[in-house]
């Protein structure tokens, strides 16, 4: 006979601690993203933010935790009544992954497991807004996310850890996100990046970062807090949560050597914006395949994540779209080198849920084949068409609709006075005012071409720019 419901102290703390580690990379993303900006839109960067946190919490709570882990229904979705906000999960037996014959599950308390994966849908959703910086109305965005969440993320988690196609079907491996996450934010900011089109003077005027030790900060915040993204996602403390934890600072710390050997090649000098987006981009490359592969691997991989996406940022320029922040070139790709990566390097000599639980293979490295890189690809391919099919038609929807984008007047000014009616730093001066003011300096309320400013001259050639995100 089963042995009655126990909570396991050790699964459910560290499951606790990791969600807030993860809830911190949001803010984490905000200083990032906010300190890459302007200095006239850094509010409204770090805004997104927030509000992902704010209405992303609240849907999960009431269907989206139940779309996506709820008992599947047809591969594409779990019951939406399942674990509705409107019930209560507060018996002994509401233990996740519970069953008759293990009622205790992993020891973990139903609604520890919702937390855990409600701040994974947040950050998913505030990732995308650094394509569309300066240049998208709040409102606009708070119903794009609203919308893609709904039908995007929520079903796409349910495709590869709920029990649908992905995971279920395909037998595609991800362990915390390359495809749920990484993919899935990258190609729904193209496909907003692409309706809202490119911010006024973009790329002949100068869009550098305005605060790079917020940068370095908010850098500083997402490696810390992705232990818990990574390692967390094993859910229980074993040995592959370990395995996790390492191959995630290992991934990041070559990452960070193979972004700053490309800078240091390519413009003769190494930057501090370029060593956190590397970090940044090795921390995304890792998060599919950190429980999955050995750290030689996981080194390797950083190296590879590290000096692609510091290329990749270049795209934007080849292809002329403005992917303000480099979502693209970063989150996007990075998450399909990782992706893909597990079907060459995958193990079961590291974790046997590989084939035990998933029922995926080894990558060709180990003798595998090219069955799960094929298995890999196609899994990123399906999420990718959806997710940018659907980002797309909701951002075309809002701006037919209501108006995505902001008044070329109010973009001038600034979207932090335009939209919300404050400003991140005190930029007033004693005296005088045009040109040469404060205001004037940090890029606010001056339209290309006023008195003090140089005119452009070729609209088609961008000026030097460092930024990823």
């Amino acid at each position: 006979m089963p042995e009655a419901p126990t909570i396991d102290g050790g699964n459910t703390v560290w499951l606790l601690v990791s969600t807030a580690l993860v809830l911190l990379m949001t803010p984490g993303l905000a200083l990032f993203y906010g300190g890459l900006n302007r200095a006239k839109g850094v509010l409204n960067m770090m805004m997104m933010s927030f509000s992902a946190i704010g209405l992303i919490s609240v849907l999960w709570w009431f269907y989206g935790f139940s779309v996506a882990f709820g008992t599947d229904v047809n591969g594409f979705w779990g019951d939406p009544g399942a674990y509705l906000g409107t019930k209560t999960f507060l018996a002994e037996t509401d233990l996740w992954g519970a069953t008759a014959e293990n009622p205790s599950g992993i020891g973990v308390p139903l609604y520890v497991f919702m937390a855990f994966q409600m701040v994974f849908a947040v950050i998913t959703v505030a990732l995308i807004s650094g394509a569309i910086s300066d240049r998208a109305k709040f409102g606009g965005w708070l119903l794009f996310a609203f919308g893609w969440a709904t039908l995007v993320y929520f079903p796409v988690a349910h495709w590869v850890w709920g029990g649908g196609i992905i995971g279920g079907d395909i037998h595609a491996l991800d362990f915390a996100g390359g495809t749920a996450v990484h993919i899935n934010a990258g190609a729904a900011a193209l496909a907003v990046a692409l309706v809202l089109g490119k911010r006024l003077g973009w790329p002949r005027e100068g869009m550098k970062p305005h605060n790079i030790p917020l940068v370095a900060l908010g850098a500083g915040l997402l490696w810390f807090g992705w232990f818990g993204f990574n390692a967390g996602s094993e859910l229980t403390v074993d040995s592959v949560a370990g395995l996790a934890f390492i191959n995630t600072q290992l991934a990041t710390a070559a990452a960070v050597l193979g972004w700053l050997a490309v800078e240091w090649i390519k413009d003769k000098k190494p930057t501090m914006v370029g060593a956190s987006s590397g970090a940044v981009a090795g921390l995304v490359a890792i998060t599919p395949a950190c429980g999955f592969i050995a750290p030689w691997a996981a080194v390797l991989l950083g190296i590879v994540a590290g000096a692609v996406c510091a290329l990749a940022i270049a795209l934007k320029y080849k292809l002329g779209y403005d992917d303000s922040l480099d979502v693209v070139g970063v989150h996007f790709v990075g998450g399909w080198i990782g992706s893909l990566w597990l079907g060459l390097f995958a193990t079961n000599s590291v974790n046997s849920a590989i084939t035990d639980v998933v029922g995926a293979s080894d990558g060709l490295f180990y003798g595998g084949g090219v069955t799960q890189l094929g298995r890999q690809a196609i899994a990123g391919l399906i999420v990718t068409v959806w997710s940018f099919g659907i980002a797309w038609l909701l951002a075309f929807a809002i701006e037919k609709t209501i108006g995505f984008r902001l008044k070329p007047e109010a973009e001038v000014e600034g979207i932090d006075l335009a939209e919300h009616a404050e400003s991140g730093y005190d930029l007033s001066v004693a005296g005088g005012s045009g040109g040469g003011s404060a205001f004037a300096l940090a890029g606010i309320g001056t339209p290309a071409g006023a008195a003090g400013t140089k005119p452009a001259s070729d609209e088609s050639e961008p000026v030097s720019e460092k930024v990823a995100g």
